[in-house]
């Protein structure tokens, strides 16, 4: 029993907690940046103000990771984000193929206790800063309500991932909220900020259910009444539920951090109304058996304040992909902007613009310009509120925070703080060692001094070289303009055929085309056209040679125009960075907003996608065994992986060197369909692992021992560390199974010494 005398007052229970790194914000950015930072060797503590990890995709709000892949439906290929935020959204997908949210929040949740370096404080809103100086952090306090307990941080170096900025607010760091004028960045695309408004607001989602009998709903009392006032009102209906309503949103003309309770209520007024029209107005019979499951308890947030950086990203950087020395990420959402009227606006609930291909993200973006110790990340970001429209998404926010993680490890070892990192040497490190652990940066590759495979002479049992792709799918209607993407080293493009099917006399015609950069995937250069008569018939071989030549390695385009009277013969076979997309449709502004007018060209979804079945003469040979080694881990102007052969009953890479090596950790790269998006919630996805991915494999030393092997792997990245270092002047990699019928690939394979046996770049 516990009892105390009257007091005048008395103060919380206070923690002290020494760290060196804090992160406030555990949403996607947050939680990628702790986990990157915890295993690169430095102790973390991870602030989240919720019960749960994820942000606006935990299963308080209820949306999907999402990023440069955009729902495959623009023309970044194979451009899912890596690192971390990867190795998540493919255990998310293993685990919870049906895109349930709750798991989710789990998977999350585990991937961050796994981590001995990270101190977990959930249900602590972050509150105060102090400060050692002018622009430095000193600590930060932070209040769990649920423990009654005042947390007081230390740390040298802090990261604000917390959304609406709290810790760069503050501290004092220098920020903007709204929308620049287009005179200020040449943004050709920045709003008119009466009529269209400066910020984009927040979302409340719900989700029915059908419970198979009547079921009736009587809305409370603050339901809109009105849903004529909602412009858009008959888009509504029993199918759309969840983000698929992601335009209900709300709060653009108000101060989206103070306001934020207003706009909830708002929300939640319309989300009542929008659900007592679907049962109630008499339209949707079929809705008779549906009952309101759940309605989210908190704002999706999209924009608040933005901090200032050394540079601030802008529209150009994004739509001409403007390169920078000091990438560290990149992106590939649309410029995507909304009225910020929302749901009552008249105007379409987003304008989205997309550049050609990905775009860099510089370090200069990642850190305060005026608070020497802060770190940003998520949406929070340097950038204009146009350049924002791309960034803001969580695959990208996600991406972008790993290198705050690293950052910080690099600035612990070496006493240093985030701006001395702008240093070229220092620079060159940050980017190795981001690249080591999976991250992507457009047009850079893996260097690694210390990976004695660059070192090795490697050799393959087999490898692949595409001739034939089997006519063994179903047939295509040409109801739209289709094209087979195939790379192909410098020199003349091979022939191609096609098997058709024609309905009565027409012609055909074929154009070869490629992307104005090697690395892009938008098919708007135009190599050469034929066309083909064609007579009445089935099982038509076509075969469409051109005149050209390729300076550089890059995928061309064979694109069978659109043609109703002809089906393409389809193959079942999948390949390691071969597909075939579609055009399905055109971007082309009406006016001069500062983007490009071209097509859209993207394969469709598996099970349904196919890749055609062609002839290739001669055979292209772009999968030799020396891919592993050249620092690219997925297709970027070509596979970058090596393919052993349909055929081969046993594939096995060899690494040989002149002397023995002391080799004691092993990273191996292997193909989760980086074109895949992922998306984390609601999405259902068709497989549980990606039929690419080598799920069997064992690593023998030169005397045949093995060293090492995996029987159930369905990750991109293994590192293997073995229990002690093995001195061997060979190794032979045996892959023994795919999850599908796939030829067996390998992106990368790195060995280092007993020096290098773990990532960490602080070592206890």
């Amino acid at each position: 029993m516990l009892t105390e005398p009257p007091a005048e007052n008395r103060q919380f229970v206070t923690k002290r907690i020494d760290s060196d790194l804090v992160v406030v914000g555990g949403g996607i950015a947050g939680t990628c940046c702790a986990i990157t930072a915890a295993r690169a060797g430095i102790r973390a503590v991870l602030i989240q103000d919720r019960p749960v990890l994820g942000g606006n995709a935990s299963s308080e709000v209820r949306l999907w990771v999402l990023g440069a892949t955009a729902h495959m439906q623009n023309n970044n290929r194979w451009a899912r984000e890596g690192g971390v935020t990867d190795e998540i959204l493919v255990e998310n997908v293993y685990r919870n193929p049906a895109g349930n949210a709750v798991v989710f929040d789990g998977i999350l949740l585990e991937k961050v206790v796994e981590e001995p370096n990270i101190t977990l404080l959930l249900n602590a809103a972050a509150l105060e800063v102090t400060k050692s100086g002018p622009h430095t952090i000193a600590s930060i306090r932070a209040f769990n309500s649920q423990n009654a307990t005042m947390y007081e941080v230390h740390a040298p170096l802090f990261c604000d991932a917390s959304g609406d900025g709290v810790v760069g607010f503050l501290s004092g760091a220098a920020f903007r909220m709204g929308a620049e004028k287009r005179e200020e960045f040449g943004e050709k695309f920045a709003p008119d900020v009466e009529e269209y408004g400066e910020l984009l607001g927040h979302s409340i989602y719900f989700f029915s259910k059908d419970l198979g009998r009547p079921v009736t709903f009587v809305p409370p009392s603050f339901a809109l009444t009105d849903i004529k006032q909602i412009p858009r009102y008959r888009q509504f209906g029993p199918d759309k539920h969840g983000p698929w309503l992601w335009w209900l949103e709300y709060g653009g003309r108000l101060d989206t951090v103070h306001d934020t309770e207003q706009i909830k209520w708002e929300l939640w007024k319309v989300v009542y109304g929008v659900w007592d029209y679907i049962k109630n107005s008499g339209e949707f019979p079929q809705a008779e058996n549906l009952t309101l499951e759940w309605v989210g308890l908190i704002p999706g947030k999209r924009e608040s304040r933005r901090f200032e950086g050394p540079y601030l990203l802008r529209q150009q950087d994004i739509v001409e992909q403007r390169p920078h020395d000091d990438a560290v990420s990149f992106g590939g959402w649309s410029i995507d902007l909304h009225p910020a009227d929302g749901v009552y606006s008249p105007c379409p609930g987003c304008n989205q613009w997309h550049a050609r291909g990905v775009y860099q993200i510089p370090y200069r973006c990642l850190y305060s310009r005026n608070i020497t110790n802060l770190f940003l990340a998520g949406r929070i970001i340097s950038a204009t509120h146009v350049a924002f429209g791309s960034t803001r998404v969580m695959a990208t926010c996600g991406d972008a925070a790993q290198p705050v993680g690293v950052a910080a490890a690099l600035c612990i070892r070496d006493r240093l703080r985030p701006a001395d990192l702008n240093d070229p040497e220092r620079m060159g490190e940050l980017q190795t060692e981001l690249m080591r652990r999976g991250q992507y940066i457009p047009r850079r590759h893996l260097k690694d001094p210390d990976d004695l495979a660059r070192t090795a002479t490697i050799t393959a049992s087999s490898e692949y070289r595409l001739s034939r792709l089997e006519p063994d799918g179903p047939l295509l209607p040409l109801e739209d303009s289709w094209a087979q993407m195939l790379p192909v080293p410098t020199g003349p493009v091979p022939e191609v055929s096609f098997i058709v099917d024609v309905a009565k006399p027409t012609t055909l015609r074929c154009e070869l085309r490629t992307s104005d950069r090697p690395d892009n995937h938008t098919p708007d250069v135009l190599l050469g056209a034929k066309d083909v008569d064609l007579e009445p018939g089935g099982d038509q071989q076509v075969a469409f040679g051109f005149d050209a030549e390729v300076r550089h390695p890059r995928y061309v385009f064979v694109c069978l125009m659109k043609n109703v009277d002809v089906a393409v013969r389809c193959s079942q076979q999948r390949l390691t960075g071969v597909l075939a997309v579609r055009h399905h449709r055109t971007q082309s502004p009406d006016q001069d907003i500062g983007v490009q007018t071209f097509e859209f060209w993207s394969p469709i979804r598996r099970p349904d996608g196919h890749n055609l079945a062609v002839a290739v003469d001669p055979p292209i040979a772009v999968c030799g065994p020396q891919r592993v080694t050249n620092g690219r881990t997925r297709p970027t102007c070509w596979p970058n992986a090596w393919v052993a052969d349909a055929d081969d009953p046993a594939p096995s890479l060899t690494l040989q060197w002149d002397q023995p090596q002391s080799i004691g950790r092993i990273e191996l790269t292997f193909d989760t369909d980086r074109d895949h998006p992922l998306e984390s919630v609601f999405f259902p996805h068709p497989e549980r692992v990606m039929p690419f991915c080598v799920e069997r494999y064992r690593i023998r030393d030169a005397e045949g021992r093995v060293i090492a092997e995996r029987t159930d792997n369905h990750q991109t990245r293994n590192g293997l560390v073995l229990e002690s270092p093995v001195t061997t002047n060979r190794l032979v990699i045996e892959l023994l199974a795919s999850h599908g019928p796939v030829p067996a690939a390998l992106f990368e394979v790195r060995c280092y010494n007993e020096q290098h046996r773990d990532p960490r770049v602080v070592r206890s």
